[in-house]
């Protein structure tokens, strides 16, 4: 009987799959509060506007470590 064989390739694609799932529901999320919030209160637009392009930015910025750190041992 053979053993069991993981395949990391695929490993790091699933993985990838569910980062990106997770970040691009992290930000449609921090965009409909945003919306929903100016609706409410129009004057504090600008601020709201500011601190949700912060928290995106965070998020990408976080999701980008996260793919590196999932290809990281198949860079060479």
């Amino acid at each position: 009987m053979a053993p069991l064989t993981h395949d990391g390739g695929v490993c790091a694609t699933i993985a990838c799959g569910i980062i990106i799932i997770g970040a691009g529901l992290g930000i449609a999320l921090i965009g409909s509060k945003a919306v929903d919030s100016i609706a409410r209160q129009p004057e504090a637009g600008s601020r709201i506007f500011i601190s949700m392009i912060l928290a995106a930015a965070l998020i990408e910025g976080v999701t980008f470590f996260a793919l590196l750190i999932c290809f990281w041992p198949y860079s060479g």
